[in-house]
């Protein structure tokens, strides 16, 4: 296209060059979602989505997905916060040990997490002589998903609370609030959608966890075998399986998705829109 053209279509037509990008990514997540339905839904589906495994594994994955997301919830938003508000030594290392889970392959977390509390692990001795086993337990798949997922709640709630006026915290100290008060009925207040998305994107993340799961908890059935898990042995046994519980997981995770962020909407309005 000559280049006068295209500057002229440029100019008249501006709206384009967001929205040919955007089209591309959409596709992008959308058509392998979209294919997946039209394969995955099939005469099996029913059977295969009401067995007992799948059923089991479901139940598994919205409890632990749920407890782990939770306990990022209450760790993980007090460690934000002093993340986004206090100065202090080493501050910057503390910030890279909380985000590299995140980028860690999923093999590498579950094989640190194996080293470190396994039963012969660096603390998993400690925990032995404690009486306290964790790997291949149910408890194991709540602290895998819990490594993974937490950094992605305190990230999303750190933004929140650095983006709040320090006058706001001044003000309540002058007029005699601490800590904790000022914490409880203003900062986590006005960082309140953000603690919530960064919650959203936890459940999220710990409801498809897979390689940490498996490598620290195994795929025992009714004890940690998640539903990733279970997708992961049905494409081993075949891939009509996989898919229709592949099917019922995003599903689900697209209803449970919806409700949060109903919620986070309804949160915002009550929050002044914030």
């Amino acid at each position: 296209m000559d280049r006068s053209v295209r500057k002229h279509f440029l100019d008249h037509n501006p709206g384009w060059v967001f929205i040919l990008p955007s089209l591309g990514l959409v596709a992008l997540l959308g058509l392998p979602l979209l294919a997946l339905a039209l394969r995955g839904i099939g005469r099996n589906f029913l059977s295969y989505v009401l067995s007992p495994p799948a059923l089991s594994a479901l139940k598994l994955s919205l409890l632990t997905s749920t407890v782990s997301a939770l306990i990022a919830l209450a760790t993980g938003t007090p460690l934000a916060y002093v993340l986004a508000r206090w100065k202090f030594r080493g501050k910057t290392a503390l910030e890279l040990l909380i985000d590299l889970p995140v980028v860690l392959p999923p093999s590498v977390a579950g094989l640190a997490l194996l080293i470190a509390f396994g039963r012969e692990g660096v603390f998993g001795v400690w925990l032995n002589s404690a009486g306290i086993a964790l790997p291949f337990t149910t408890a194991a798949v709540v602290v895998a998903q819990t490594f993974v997922s937490a950094p992605l709640l305190i990230r999303s709630a750190h933004l929140g609370f650095a983006g709040i006026d320090r006058e706001l915290e001044e003000a309540a100290t002058a007029e005699g609030a601490n800590d904790w008060q000022v914490y409880r009925f203003i900062m986590f207040p006005l960082a309140g959608r953000a603690v919530l998305a960064g919650l959203i994107l936890a459940w999220s993340r710990a409801l498809g966890e897979f390689g940490a799961t498996l490598m620290f908890a195994g795929n025992l059935q009714g004890t940690t075998q998640t539903m990733p898990l279970l997708i992961y042995l049905g494409f081993e046994n075949g891939l009509g399986a996989a898919m229709a519980l592949s099917v019922m997981l995003v599903v689900v995770s697209v209803g449970l998705l919806a409700a949060m962020r109903r919620l986070e909407r309804r949160s915002g309005v009550a929050t002044g829109g914030r």
